[in-house]
């Protein structure tokens, strides 16, 4: 039972994270169910919160891809007709319609670049947790981020959504 109370928490932003891998919801949440599994099945947990958070995302993507070797599981493309659907994006709001734009310029960008912005700036990993999760040096870390960054950006610029730039170029600095 104590174990249950402590991943409840990251419920949400492990979900955040693995709809940034697969694209789409159920997917999305199968992952999340087995990281949950494997992580309340196991023997040892990491005692220090940090570590823990970082154990519990290393555990979703090692799921992500052991399915990811498994051929029905390689989709590509821009998100499902589900996500635009559910940002109710024709009501008008601005806030929405840039979270949307960033969403689809996400969509647009390798897995690396997509993965290394979900675990810093979505789910908010620190560059030493990210570095832990993906097994790469903190520098690497900070320089793939950089670099995803910077496409993100140009992808953002290409379709015009000038609003959300200036935004992210803000928040990037």
């Amino acid at each position: 039972m104590r174990q249950r109370r402590r991943i409840e928490p990251y419920l949400e932003r492990l979900f955040g994270y693995a709809f940034s891998l697969t694209r789409n919801r159920e997917d999305s949440a199968d992952l999340v169910q087995d990281c949950a599994l494997r992580a309340l099945s196991a023997r040892r947990t990491p005692r220090d919160e940090a570590a823990y958070r970082a154990w519990l995302f290393r555990i979703l993507r090692n799921a992500w891809l052991d399915r990811a070797r498994r051929p029905r599981l390689e989709q590509q493309g821009l998100p499902s007709e589900e996500l635009v659907a559910d940002s109710d994006v024709w009501i008008g709001d601005e806030r929405r319609i840039n979270t949307l734009t960033v969403r689809l310029g996400l969509a647009k960008l390798s897995l690396v670049q997509r993965e290394i912005i979900a675990l810093v700036d979505i789910v908010g990993l620190s560059y030493a947790e990210t570095s832990e999760v993906l097994d790469l040096p903190r520098g690497t870390v900070m320089s793939r981020l950089s670099r995803a960054r910077r496409a993100l950006l140009e992808v953002l610029s290409k379709d015009g959504r000038s609003g959300a730039v200036d935004r992210l170029k803000r928040g990037a600095r």
